[in-house]
């Protein structure tokens, strides 16, 4: 049985994974500046690493935000262009086998889709994300990589910076506990090191991202959300969304691959829903 192949093409990095027999397999990532050489270099890579022929290939798709610089079949294979928001549903619901959810897709900004089996629909979005991890870092820390800015907020400490319920009142404050965050960066000590720094931004990003996912979850009357998109690999990510999940009583799942999950998407549409570029 011939593959599909789904890309990805973000702004700096391209996703790539292929689908064969109902199962993804393969996913790749690339960085690069300039599209179209990220796509033909994921590909490249990907045929290369799998040891596949052009002939095994029956169809490309291709989604995201830099998939609008294709015009044309890539090496004569048909290839189809696929609407982002809809690759994020599918493609969040097929890593989890859910039947439906909300489905966060966490890059530079974050997206999120209510997906089930009527379809896939953008709800909507926060500018925070990947972008705002980075670019609060270099204001406060002087750090310009994502790396460093995890490995810093290794160790950190919350307490330091944010400003917590318990520091407010010993009342209960209805469903809260004595840790919730009252006020992201509200109370800055002088003690406070790069680490803890760090951490708090953070635990800003996520904790904004988990809560207006909590929040869309309860007005689409679902307790499941399902987290993708490059983010997922911070490793403080799952403790910030464990203690969300307890406080709004929703279940966040962090499948397998999930950064690859609008690729994956992407290859789950029939041929007959696309238009050949090369027509």
């Amino acid at each position: 049985m011939s593959r599909i192949i789904g890309i990805d093409v973000g702004g700096s990095t391209t996703k790539i994974v292929g689908l064969h027999e109902n199962r993804i397999f393969s996913p790749i990532l690339v960085k690069a500046n300039d599209p179209i050489a990220s796509v033909y270099g994921a590909f490249g890579k990907f045929m290369s690493k799998n040891k596949l022929n052009l002939k095994d290939i029956s169809r490309i798709l291709v989604t995201g935000a830099g998939s609008g610089y294709l015009s044309d079949n890539i090496y004569g294979i048909p290839t189809g262009k696929v609407n982002e928001f809809q690759a994020i549903g599918k493609g969040g619901l097929f890593l989890t086998g859910l039947k439906r959810a909300i489905i966060v897709s966490m890059g530079t900004g974050t997206a999120y889709v209510i997906a089930d089996k009527n379809g896939e629909k953008h709800i909507g979005g926060t500018g925070v994300g990947g972008g705002t991890l980075l670019g609060l870092s270099y204001k406060m820390l002087n750090i310009r990589h994502f790396d460093d800015l995890i490995e810093m907020a290794q160790g950190g400490d919350l307490s330091h910076i944010d400003l917590l319920i318990r520091d407010i009142t010993k009342d209960p404050v209805g469903s809260l506990t004595q840790e919730s965050t009252a006020s992201n960066f509200g109370k800055i000590s002088d003690l406070a090191t790069k680490s803890d720094t760090a951490l708090g931004i953070v635990n800003l990003v996520f904790q904004t991202i988990g809560t207006i996912a909590a929040f869309a979850s309860r007005i689409h009357n679902t307790k499941d959300v399902v987290l993708t998109g490059n983010l997922t690999n911070v490793p403080q990510s799952r403790a910030i969304f464990d203690s969300l999940q307890s406080l709004y009583q929703v279940r966040f799942h962090m499948p397998d691959h999930a950064e690859y999950a609008t690729a994956a998407g992407a290859t789950l549409f029939p041929a007959e829903n696309l238009t050949d570029l090369s027509l």
